[in-house]
This record gives structure tokens, C-alpha cells and sequence, in this order.
């Protein structure tokens, strides 16, 4: 069995209370119900941190979490990475808990969240394992079930774009899989690793972007979709949100990367999607 979560066990869960009062709409202004998201440069307050590359901007799981959930319930994210969606949680008394494969990663994302301040006695943890693995989802189940009925109120991934960047050398990583097929099949066993640990009725959000190969561009964030609508889940909306701030992937030159794209008639990645599934059971 993997270590279990940090700051997991002891804490009484809060009250549940509607975040959302549809009656007082107009004062959510925030909320985003628009399907292009303008979110601009990521947020950098308290313990968010950048170090870890590919992390997706603290605004993505802020508006989910708000949007999808109550205060006290829990959600899941299956690539929690450096916990970005855990200390939004924390700051929005969420119960969270993440699974990054990376075991070095998964203790710092720990320490992070652990910054984010105990603000509303809500619990976050991680496991370090493979989210595509029957054996975590077992770990989840189990972690789950020690504080409720062993189900997530909302599920959260960003799995890695298949070999844009190179997560880890460990062949587990989706960053890894030797072909387009092998990085499909691996995603399609988190998702079902996903709906089955998601609560019925609830909302799962993927966030994931497109790739070139071979000059050709491979519309991954569709063929991901898709997965999650053949393991059954519904499509509720596809987000599409600007990309800021990616000087760690292409680097400052941005006129080189114009030429490049004028020269060989392709475009210049500057957005990715938040796309929004329902959990019909």
C-alpha cells in the first residue's frame, strides 16, 4: 500500500452549505458561464507555485470547484501534480485529494497545500501512484470511504498532452506511452478509474490541449472527449481558454515561432480546453 494522504484523518467534516444561491445569480459575476475563458497570467498567491512545468493556472479548479460543489464535499484531481487543485480546495473548504505518480512531486505537492492554511478544518492528501492503476483506485476507494460513502463529488484531470513534455523517465507516465494508441488506451483506464470513483449526478472536468506530429495536427483534446463519452459521461461544455505565460515551452521568441508558423502554414498553440462532462451513473 502507498502512503497515505497527509493531514488526512481527525478532521470533523464542515457543514455543507450552497455556495451557488441560484436565487442571487447576478452576484456571482465571477463565475464564469461563457465557453472562452479569458483567465489571463496564472495566480501566484500563497503557495501556488510554477517550478513544476505543465501545472495548470489555480483560476482552472477555482472555477470548477465553485461552480460544481458544495463547501464540505470532496474532490478528486487523478494528476494532481505540484496540488494546485488541493490548495484551491484548502482556500475554499473543499475536502481534496490528489494522485501524482511522481512520489518526489506528490510530497512537495503535500507541503504546498499544507501553506494553503487549515482555513475551513478541511482535509487535503495525496497518494503517490498510477491514477490508470486498479490498485489506486482501490487506495482512493478506501481513502474515500474512511470519511464518507467512498465516492468524489467532483473529479478534476489534466493529464500530461500526451509527449509535448517529458514528466518523468517512470514508463507509467502518459508522457511516456511509445504511440498515440498506447496514450489513448492509458487515459481511457483513468477515466473509467474516474467515473467509477465519481459520485452519480456529479461533474467531472477534463483540461487538455491539442499537439502537432509529423506537421500534422493531432487534435488530441477531442480524441480525449471522446474517451471520456464512451466510458459514459455526458458532454456538458467544451471551454475553450487562452494560454498565457508558456515562455517554459517555446521560449521568449516569439517572432521565430510567427516565421516558423507562416512558413509552414500552421498556427501557433494559444489556447486549450475545459471541458465539462456530467456523471449520469
Amino acid at each position: 500500500m502507498h502512503e497515505q494522504p497527509a493531514d488526512w484523518h481527525g478532521v470533523p467534516p464542515p457543514t455543507p452549505d450552497a455556495d451557488l444561491d441560484i436565487s442571487r445569480w447576478r452576484e456571482y459575476a465571477d463565475i464564469i458561464t461563457d465557453s472562452l475563458w479569458l483567465l489571463g497570467a496564472r495566480d501566484r498567491s500563497g503557495p501556488h507555485s510554477a517550478e513544476y512545468h505543465g501545472n495548470f493556472v489555480p483560476q482552472i479548479p477555482n472555477q470548477i470547484v465553485r461552480r460544481f460543489t458544495t463547501r464540505g464535499e470532496t474532490v478528486l484531481d487523478l494528476f494532481s501534480g505540484m496540488g494546485t487543485t488541493l490548495i484551491e480546495c484548502r482556500r475554499l473548504g473543499r475536502h481534496s485529494l490528489g494522485v501524482e505518480l511522481n512520489p518526489v512531486v506528490a510530497t512537495r505537492s503535500r507541503e504546498l497545500a499544507a501553506q494553503a492554511g487549515d482555513l475551513h478544518t478541511v482535509r487535503a492528501g495525496v497518494l503517490a501512484g498510477d491514477s490508470s492503476s486498479a490498485e489506486v483506485a482501490l487506495e482512493v476507494r478506501e481513502t474515500l470511504l474512511r470519511h464518507g460513502d467512498g465516492y468524489a463529488d467532483c473529479v478534476l484531470l489534466h493529464p500530461p498532452y500526451h509527449d509535448i513534455i517529458r514528466f518523468s523517465p517512470d514508463p507509467r507516465d502518459l508522457s511516456n506511452c511509445t504511440s498515440h494508441p498506447e496514450f489513448l488506451e492509458a487515459f481511457r483506464r483513468v477515466v473509467r478509474n474516474a467515473r467509477d470513483l465519481l459520485r452519480p449526478g456529479r461533474h467531472l472536468a477534463l483540461v487538455i490541449g491539442d499537439r502537432y506530429a509529423g506537421g500534422e495536427w493531432v487534435p488530441l483534446g477531442f480524441e480525449c472527449m471522446q474517451v471520456c463519452r464512451e466510458e459514459g459521461l455526458v458532454l456538458k461544455a467544451i471551454n475553450v481558454k487562452d494560454m498565457q505565460g508558456n515562455e517554459r515551452g517555446k521560449g521568449k521568441a516569439n517572432n521565430l515561432w510567427r516565421y516558423r508558423a507562416l512558413k509552414s502554414g500552421t498556427y501557433v498553440f494559444r489556447h486549450e480546453y475545459v471541458m465539462v462532462f456530467h456523471n449520469a451513473g
